[in-house]
C-alpha cells in the first residue's frame, strides 16, 4: 500500500492482520500497521523499514514510488525489528545506499545482522542535520529512551513535517476505522510509558518547531488538530491525569470481594462520581487496565490476601503501574481475608518507591464476606473519593460584590463563545476599575483566538482560579489553542452562564461574567473595558496568586544549560542573551516573562 502524505512525500508502510499479541503481549484485535516514508527530492530517502513478515510488500511498495529512481538514503530512527527487521533486504536490493543513523544505531545493526556489509554509512549527531536539496533538508532530534536507546526523530523543514519513530503510535491497521485516543493511549502507557521524563524532552524540543504533520511508525499519518495529540503526549508523559474518575482493579476468589466492590461502584455513581471503572484482573486485558490507571485520576486496588501475600494477577498488575513510575493519583486499597489479611499492607508496600501519590484514610478490611462494618467502611471510603467531584449550584442573574474580592494580581481562565465553539484561556492581567458600577479590565495577547472572539462577540466570562488548581489547568487551557483544539470538548468542569458563555465549576472560586464596552489597543495586547452583569461566589478557598503558582504549582526547569525559563508554563530557552522579541511557543508570553535558569 502506498499513498501521498505530500506532493513529496510518500506512504509506504503495510499492515498486518495476522499478528495477535504485539511485542508477545499486547492484545491487538485489529492487528498493526509498520508506516515507512520515502521523500522525493534531487536526492531520495526512505524513512525506516517493516517487521519481517512484511518485507516483500514493503519493497514492492517502494518500487512503486520510485518508478525508474534509486533511493540514496536509508534513515534508521529505531532498531526495533517491527521496525528495522528488512535492513539487510533492502540494503542487499540497493548495495549503493547510505544508511543514516547515530552511532548507537549502527552498534545495534552489527548485533542485528552480524554478516550484513553497508558499503556507505553516515553517522550523525543531534541536531545534525542533511540535506536532500536546495529546500528541503532532514533535522535529526535524537529521543534517547522514547523507548530505546538509539531512536532519534527526523524534521523536514520544506514540508514541516515530523518523523516521530514509535512517538504518536497507536495499535491497529490502517484499514480499521477506529478512535485514536483508546488504543494510543493503551499503547503509550504500556510500551512508552516509563520514559515520561525522556519523553518530555523530546516534546520541548518539537515546540521549538512549526510541525504541520505527524508521520508515526505505527498509526494513521496526523494531519489534523495536532494540538490535541501533543495535549495527550503531555498529559501521559507528565503523568497527569487526563480524565476525572474512579478504577477499581479487583481480584476475587469466591465472589465476596466483587461483592464489596460492586457496593463500592454503586455508592460512587450515587455520589455523583463521573467516571466509575471496573476491571477484574483475572479476565480483563491487562494492558486496558494498565491504561485506565494512568487514565482516571483515582485508583481503587481489592484483593484477597493469598499466601500471606496478594493475589498472583494483583501482583502482576501493582509490578506493571510501578514499572511505567505510576504517579500522581489518589490510591485506596480494599483487603479480603479469613484469619490473617496482610494485602493492605503489601499492596502499600509495592508503592514505596512511587512519588506524588495520595492514599485515601479509609482503608477497608473484609474478613471473608461483608457485613454491616466493612459496609459502612466501603461508603466511607466512596465519600472520601468522591468528594472532590461534588458540583456547585449557581443561581441564574444573581450578583455577589464579594465575589470580586477575589480579582488580584492572580491568574484566570477566561472564556468566550464564537458561534457554536466555546473557547478557554489563561490571563494573568484581570483588575476591577470601579464599583460603580462594578466595572474590570481583561488584558488579552492578539496572538490569542479569544482575543478575536471576544472583539467579535464583546462577551466573556472570568472564573477565578483557587489555590486548589493543579498544574493540568494551566497546561488545557494555556498550552493549545483555541483555534485547533476545542478546549471544551471533553471537559468535565464547566457550565454555561445565564450570558450563554461557560465558566469553571471545580479550581474557581469565583465567576465574573462581563459585557464589552469599550477596549483600548496596546500594541502587542488588547485590553477589554468590562460591565459586570453577574458575579457569584464559588467557593471559600484562597485565590490562586501569581506567586503561589510560580513557587507551588509550575513544574521546576529540568535543565543543566544556561538559559532562560518562561515563568507562566516553564518552556526553556537554552543559551545567551535572551532575544527581547522572543514568544514563548507553548503560551505566547513575551520576554517580561521570563526568568533566567537557577
Amino acid at each position: 500500500m502506498f499513498k501521498k502524505v505530500t506532493d513529496t512525500i510518500y506512504y509506504v508502510g503495510c499492515n498486518d492482520h495476522d499478528v495477535d499479541l504485539f511485542e508477545g503481549q499486547y492484545v491487538v484485535p485489529n492487528g498493526m500497521a509498520y508506516n515507512s516514508y520515502v521523500i522525493l527530492d534531487d536526492t531520495v530517502a526512505v524513512m525506516d523499514t517493516v517487521d519481517a513478515s512484511k518485507t516483500d510488500e514493503w519493497l514492492k511498495n517502494i518500487e512503486k514510488v520510485l518508478g525508474s529512481r534509486k533511493p540514496d538514503y536509508l534513515i534508521v530512527q529505531h532498531m526495533e525489528p517491527d521496525h528495522a527487521a528488512s535492513i539487510e533486504a533492502f540494503v542487499n536490493k540497493y548495495p549503493d545506499i547510505t544508511v543514516v543513523g547515530n552511532a548507537k544505531t549502527f552498534t545495534m545493526i552489527g548485533q542485528f545482522f552480524p554478516n550484513l556489509h553497508i558499503t556507505s554509512k553516515l553517522t550523525v549527531n543531534n541536531l545534525e542535520g542533511l540535506r536532500l536539496g536546495p529546500t528541503r533538508k532532514l533535522i535529526f532530534a535524537f529521543a534517547p529512551m522514547v523507548h530505546w536507546p538509539e531512536v532519534m526523530m527526523t524534521y523536514d523543514d520544506r514540508d514541516k513535517v515530523l518523523f516521530s519513530a514509535d512517538g504518536f503510535g497507536k495499535f491497529g491497521a490502517l484499514d480499521v476505522d477506529e478512535p485514536w485516543d483508546c488504543e494510543a493511549r493503551r499503547y503509550y502507557i504500556g510500551i512508552v510509558g516509563k520514559y515520561g521524563k525522556q519523553v518530555q524532552n523530546i516534546l520541548k524540543v518539537a515546540a521549538t518547531l512549526d510541525i504541520q504533520i505527524i508521520c508515526p511508525l505505527h498509526g494513521p499519518v496526523l494531519t489534523e488538530n495536532l494540538g490535541h495529540y501533543i495535549h495527550l503526549y503531555d498529559l501521559w508523559s507528565s503523568y497527569t491525569p487526563e480524565t476525572e474518575g474512579v478504577v477499581i482493579a479487583y481480584t476475587s476468589v469466591y465472589g465476596h470481594t466483587k461483592a464489596a466492590v460492586e457496593l463500592l461502584a454503586n455508592e460512587l455513581k450515587g455520589r455523583g462520581v463521573p467516571n466509575v471503572v471496573i476491571h477484574d484482573l483475572a479476565r480483563t486485558d491487562m494492558a486496558k487496565a494498565v491504561e485506565d490507571a494512568f487514565r482516571y485520576d483515582k485508583l481503587v486496588l481489592a484483593t484477597t490476601t493469598y499466601n500471606a501475600d496478594v493475589f498472583p494477577f494483583m501482583r502482576t498488575y501493582l509490578d506493571k503501574l510501578t514499572e511505567r513510575s505510576f504517579q500522581k493519583r489518589t490510591v485506596a486499597f480494599i483487603e479480603n481475608g479469613s484469619w490473617a489479611p496482610t494485602a493492605n499492607k503489601v499492596m502499600k508496600e509495592k508503592f514505596a518507591k512511587s512519588k506524588d501519590l495520595t492514599f485515601a484514610k479509609n482503608e477497608v478490611t473484609i474478613l471473608s464476606a461483608l457485613n454491616d462494618e466493612s459496609a459502612q467502611k466501603l461508603r466511607d471510603l466512596a465519600e472520601e473519593l468522591a468528594a472532590s467531584y461534588s458540583p456547585v449550584e449557581v443561581a441564574e442573574d444573581s450578583i455577589d460584590p464579594t465575589a470580586l474580592f477575589n480579582i488580584g494580581y492572580g491568574l484566570y481562565v477566561v472564556t468566550s463563545r464564537d458561534g457554536n465553539k466555546d473557547n478557554g484561556l489563561i490571563v494573568n492581567a484581570v483588575t476591577q476599575v470601579t464599583n460603580t458600577p462594578n466595572r474590570v479590565a481583561v488584558t488579552i495577547n492578539k496572538l490569542n483566538h479569544s482575543c478575536e472572539t471576544i472583539a467579535k462577540t464583546g462577551l466573556l466570562n472570568i472564573s477565578t482560579l483557587s489555590e486548589e488548581a493543579p498544574f493540568k489547568v494551566f497546561e488545557h487551557f494555556g498550552f493549545q489553542s483555541g483555534r485547533v483544539t476545542d478546549k471544551f470538548a471533553d471537559y468535565p468542569h464547566a457550565q454555561r452562564a445565564s450570558n450563554g458563555l461557560l465558566f469553571l465549576d471545580k479550581y474557581a472560586n469565583g465567576v465574573i461574567c462581563c459585557k464589552v464596552i469599550d477596549q483600548v489597543d496596546l500594541q502587542t495586547h488588547v485590553m477589554f473595558i468590562c460591565d459586570v452583569t453577574q458575579c457569584v461566589t464559588l467557593s471559600d478557598m484562597e485565590t490562586m496568586s501569581y506567586t503561589y503558582y510560580l513557587k507551588n504549582v509550575k513544574p521546576k526547569p529540568e535543565t543543566d544549560k544556561k538559559g532562560y525559563v518562561c515563568k507562566i508554563c516553564g518552556w526553556v530557552y537554552e543559551g545567551e542573551p535572551l532575544p527581547e522579541d522572543i514568544v514563548c511557543p507553548l503560551c505566547k508570553h513575551g520576554y517580561a516573562d521570563f526568568e533566567p535558569i537557577g
